[in-house]
C-alpha cells in the first residue's frame, strides 16, 4: 500500500492531466472483485461463466466453487476463495445475502444470474495460451476457464467493420513461450497479462487465428501504429506487470513512465492527436472500502471508484465530472461514438444515463444508470456531438 499526496507532487505525471484535462470522480471498478473479472466486463458489459467451450453451462471442479462462509475462528477468511459461483441458487453459500439485499432496494434491478450458470467472480486465466492454443491443464483444474462465446465489443466492432486492436505489453514474448522459446530475451513474456485481455477469453477472436492476428497485438505495435497514422479507430492498451504499477510487480512511477511514452508518441503525430481521445484509468483498487456511494447493479457488483481521465483536445479545462459511470460507461461510449447497438440484451450497457440528484449529483435518482462518458467532453467549439473520437 502507498499514500499518494498530489498537492505535494506525487505523482507528478497523473497530476497535470488532471489540472488540464477532465477527471471523473465517480467512476467505477464493475465488480467487488480482482483484475481479471473487471477486464471481463470492460469487454463484455457482462461477466463469463464455466462452459462446455461451445457456450453450453456446465459445473467446474468442485476445489474451485467458491464458498464464501467464514472459517470457524475468523471472521475474515473463507471457507473456500473460490473462482466461481452458482448465483441462481439460493442454497449456494454467500448467495442469498446478496440476492435479499438487491431484493430490498427502492428500485427495481436484476441479479443477472442465469439458471445453472457458474460465473466467475475470482482472478481466473483464459482457456487459451497466448498462441491461440487450449490450456487443458488449466481447464482440468479450473484455474483457467472454457473458451467464452459471450459477445465482446470486438464482435460488435467487426459486424460494423469498425477497426479495433487489444494492444498488450509483452504479448509477443508470452507468444513465443507458448510456442517453446528457451530465447533469454523472451523472459519478459512472462508478465504478460492474459488474465486482463478481454479478448483473450473469447472463443470467436482468440480461438480464430486470422481474428487473433488482426486484433490481439503488442504494444511495440501501438507505437509503430501512432507513428505510421494506422492506429485502429479503437484501442485498448494494456502494459506489461513491469510497468503497470501494481505495487507487487511495478511501480507507480514506472507506470506514468510508460503513459508518458503514450503521449509522447502521440506529440509526434499532431494530426492523430487530434482526433484522438485517451482514457487513462485503472482496472480496479485493490480493496473494498469507499467512502463515496457505490451503486448496486446485480449480483457483481458495482465495486470501488477508480481514477478516469479522459486526454483529448475536447477534454481540456481541468474539470471534473460527478456522473455515475463503471468501465462498461466505455462500452456506451464506443457505441454511441460508432452507432454501435447494445451488445446483448443482459449487458449493462442497455442501463441509461444517469439523471444526477440535484441535491447530490453523485447519485442518479434513475438506478441503475451508468454514464457514456459524453459529458467528460466539450464538442461545442467546432465539432458537433457526433464528432468521431478515437479511443
Amino acid at each position: 500500500m502507498a499514500f499518494y499526496n498530489m498537492q505535494t507532487g506525487d505523482p507528478a505525471l497523473l497530476k497535470s492531466l488532471a489540472d488540464e484535462y477532465t477527471l471523473s470522480d465517480n467512476h467505477h471498478q464493475p465488480t467487488q472483485g480482482g483484475s481479471a473479472i473487471q477486464h471481463i466486463f470492460l469487454g463484455t458489459g457482462d461477466d463469463i461463466f464455466w462452459s462446455d467451450g461451445n457456450g453450453n453451462p456446465t459445473v467446474p471442479p468442485a476445489s474451485q466453487i467458491a464458498n464464501p462462509n467464514p472459517k470457524p475462528g475468523t471472521n475474515n477468511q473463507y471457507r473456500l476463495d473460490g473462482r466461481y459461483s452458482n448465483c441462481s441458487d439460493v442454497a449456494a453459500p454467500g448467495v442469498l445475502p446478496i440476492l435479499r439485499y438487491l431484493d430490498s432496494l427502492q428500485y427495481d434491478t436484476s441479479a443477472k444470474c442465469a439458471l445453472g450458470h457458474y460465473y466467475m467472480l475470482n482472478n481466473t486465466s483464459p482457456g487459451f495460451l497466448p498462441n491461440g492454443q487450449l490450456d487443458a491443464a488449466g481447464i482440468a483444474n479450473g484455474t483457467s476457464i472454457p473458451p467464452s462465446n459471450v459477445r465482446t465489443i470486438g464482435d460488435a466492432l467487426d459486424e460494423r467493420s469498425i477497426s479495433w486492436t487489444y494492444y498488450a505489453g509483452a504479448y509477443s514474448a508470452a507468444v513465443n513461450l507458448a510456442n517453446g522459446s528457451t530465447n533469454p530475451l523472451d523472459a519478459v513474456g512472462q508478465a504478460y497479462c492474459s488474465d486482463c485481455n478481454f479478448a483473450a477469453f473469447a472463443s470467436s477472436i482468440m480461438g480464430d487465428p486470422a481474428q487473433r492476428s488482426q486484433h490481439i497485438k503488442d504494444i511495440a505495435d501501438f507505437y509503430a501504429a501512432i507513428r505510421a497514422g494506422t492506429l485502429p479507430s479503437v484501442s485498448f492498451v494494456k502494459p506489461d506487470a513491469l510497468v503497470d504499477g501494481h505495487p507487487q510487480t511495478s511501480k507507480l512511477d514506472l507506470y506514468e513512465a510508460m503513459l508518458k511514452k503514450v503521449l509522447d508518441t502521440l506529440d509526434g503525430n499532431p494530426a492523430l492527436k487530434a482526433e484522438t481521445a485517451l482514457f487513462i484509468t485503472f482496472d480496479e483498487g485493490g480493496g473494498y472500502y469507499d467512502s463515496g456511494f457505490i451503486q448496486p447493479l446485480d449480483f457483481f457488483g458495482d465495486g470501488p471508484r477508480v481514477p478516469l481521465l479522459v486526454v483529448s483536445p475536447y477534454s481540456k479545462g481541468g474539470r471534473v465530472v460527478h456522473s455515475y459511470t463503471d468501465h462498461v460507461s466505455i462500452l456506451k461510449f464506443i457505441e454511441r461514438n460508432w452507432h454501435v447497438g447494445r451488445l446483448t440484451h443482459r449487458s449493462r450497457d442497455n442501463l441509461p444515463n444517469p439523471h444526477p440528484d440535484r441535491d447530490n449529483p453523485y447519485v442518479p435518482v434513475n438506478s441503475p444508470a451508468i454514464g457514456d462518458l459524453f459529458d467528460m467532453f466539450d464538442f461545442g467549439h467546432g465539432a458537433d456531438d457526433e464528432h468521431n473520437e478515437r479511443r
